[in-house]
């Protein structure tokens, strides 16, 4: 066995902080740093953030002798020294979600936060692992393109995104046949079942409503064995949540962050900083800029209430997650007539990674208990707010797409970098 050589890429802290933390994150099997592309571009906004191939995927070399995913982990850290060293977060999907086991067992002191995603103790069967390395071996990646397209994603998510899928299996076809089979090999020996409850890294674990490879049931088992872990279902995905959610997966891993480095500092306002940054991941920064902009004397205390109590202590309670608790939220408003916070609380639940059908679904249901011309407001409001997110999303767009098109735009984008 030997260390295999990792390379990766670092994304400068945006906000130009000096001291920004570093965030690590770990590809799944058959993929690349373009699987982590969106939610680094989110994270970097506060963070440096450093996205590495397993070997003989994207940049790093090709393996030609047997390696262990405790031995992927070692050449992570190396790579993390090669950039300045010290601590770090981790966040990794299926295989790179068993480097930061490794991590979090054999390098504890480096760890300052772990997120596992997709991913388990022990994923699969050996023998089913020997035998892909072996199909690979005789047939190429390309043998794998076919199966990989119904793990990876969730029920159509190809036919949506037929671009982003599409380039995320021509990537699976240019890996390195004897590297994938190596690592298939060794997922194959790798087993932490009994060492994970040893881990001591605040952790977040993250399933997908429509993963395969590691269902929800493996997830929730991991997250019971490691002390404090939390455990969280992303709607509407399968194994690679990163490809088909990045904007709700970068919103949970930042709350995880600003938990983990709030808990870390051993500030004694923790509750109110946690959340903070909980208010902040969830109704977003400009309403919480507004609402802090407007506290006058008057209202500091109640502001500090909601930030310290219904944010920093209800909201971060670990036996619900944020969907629950926005379906939760929905139901109450529309049952007290609290219209005037309803549509600051659907944009809430979609952030949270509610859909709009299943929003209507709650409407639908608290008109039962609630009734119908409450339910009838609720669907109002809910249209509107539907209305005015999608011509956001629509001059976005058109903003984008003026930006590629005009030569002078790119110039001087490129220039900027």
């Amino acid at each position: 066995m030997t260390t295999p050589i990792i390379h990766g890429t670092v994304l400068p802290v945006r906000n130009g902080a000096a001291d920004a933390q570093l965030v690590v994150l770990g590809p799944s099997l058959g993929t690349t740093t373009a699987l982590w592309a969106d939610v680094a571009h989110r994270l970097a906004e506060t963070y440096r953030v450093l996205c590495f191939d397993l070997p003989g995927h994207g940049s790093s070399p090709a393996a030609r002798a047997p390696f262990t995913v405790a031995e992927v982990a070692a050449g992570v850290v190396a790579l993390v020294d090669s950039i300045g060293g010290g601590a770090f977060h981790y966040s990794g999907i299926s295989f790179g979600g068993t480097v930061g086991l490794e991590l979090a067992i054999r390098y504890p002191s480096r760890l300052a936060s772990l997120a596992v995603i997709c991913s388990g103790a022990k994923i699969g069967a050996a023998e089913g692992w020997i035998d892909r390395a072996a199909q690979v071996r005789a047939s190429g990646t390309a043998a794998m393109v076919a199966g990989s397209s119904e793990r990876w994603f969730a029920p159509g998510f190809l036919e949506r995104n037929p671009a982003a899928g599409g380039s995320a299996l021509k990537r699976l076809v240019d890996v390195d046949d004897e590297s994938y089979a190596l690592c298939c090999e060794a997922l194959a020996a790798f087993d932490e079942t009994d060492a994970v409850a040893a881990i001591r890294t605040p952790t977040l674990c993250v399933s997908g409503e429509f993963d395969l490879p590691t269902p929800t049931a493996v997830l929730a088992e991991l997250a019971t064995v490691i002390p404090g872990a939390r455990l969280v279902t992303m709607s509407g995905v399968a194994h690679l949540p990163a490809y088909e959610r990045p904007d709700a997966l970068a919103t949970l891993l930042g709350e995880h962050l600003a938990s983990a480095a709030a808990a870390a500092s051993g500030n004694a306002d923790s509750v109110f900083e946690n959340g903070m940054a909980v208010r902040r991941s969830v109704l977003g920064d400009t309403h919480v800029d507004a609402a802090t902009s407007a506290i006058t004397p008057e209202t500091a205390d109640f502001q500090d209430f909601i930030t310290r109590y219904a944010w920093g202590e209800v909201w971060t309670r670990p036996v619900l997650d944020r969907r629950s608790r926005s379906l939760l939220t929905l139901a109450s408003l529309i049952t007290g007539g609290h219209q005037h916070e309803f549509a600051m609380h659907v944009r809430a639940a979609l952030t949270n990674g509610l859909t709009r059908a299943e929003i209507s679904e709650a409407i639908l249901h608290t008109a039962l208990y609630a009734g119908l011309p409450a339910a009838n407001t609720a669907f109002g409001i809910a249209r509107d707010t539907y209305a005015a997110l999608d011509v956001a999303a629509d001059q976005a767009a058109a903003a984008a797409s003026a930006t590629s098109l005009d030569p002078s735009a790119q110039r001087q984008a490129e220039e900027s970098r």
